[in-house]
């Protein structure tokens, strides 16, 4: 089984209630972001194109910061796919930010890495979804997700990228 996120861009209008929700939840020190909206313009004008994205830890297939990570701090659970991370055993090298092909890793005043757990350490659904005002990101089993986006009659964006991100992108 593998957790992850749905996101549909149309819907997001860039109120960041995801990322309040989520600093809240975690109380976490000014400047880290465990998730951050992320603003994309593109086109030429006069067709030009302004989109959001809600960006936290993709909780990959295959993490390419679990690999890169030289002191085992970053696991990844069988149960439910979610990266996580041991920051006891954290070094503080920063190498999982070089290998992180979307630099999610943060760090804070400590040097320590961290970064979404899916609201694990609180036992809840993820703090970012339970709070979205126009229901644009949802958590859960990627194949539920996926089938969601179905119903919905939504079409499903992949991102690209060997780490298999754990994230449906609908439009």
């Amino acid at each position: 089984m593998q957790y992850g996120f749905y996101f549909d861009e149309g819907r997001c209008i860039q109120c960041r209630t995801c990322e309040l929700a989520c600093k809240s939840t975690h109380d976490t020190e000014p400047g880290v972001k465990w998730r951050n909206v992320v603003e994309t313009w593109s086109g030429k004008y006069p067709d030009v194109v302004r989109t959001f994205f809600s960006l936290s830890c993709m909780h990959c297939k295959n993490p390419a910061c679990m690999s890169a990570c030289p002191t085992g701090a970053i696991n990844k659970r069988k149960s439910d796919g979610i990266v996580t991370i041991d920051s006891s055993k954290c070094n503080g090298c920063r190498e999982c930010l070089s290998a992180c092909p979307y630099d999610i890793p943060q760090f804070g005043k400590n040097g320590i890495m961290q970064m979404c757990d899916f609201c694990t350490g609180i036992g809840q659904k993820p703090a970012c979804t339970a709070s979205c005002p126009t229901d644009a990101l949802y958590s859960g089993n990627i194949d539920n997700l996926k089938e969601m986006a179905k119903q919905k009659g939504k079409s499903i964006k992949e991102m690209d990228g060997t780490t298999g991100p754990s994230i449906i992108i609908v439009t």
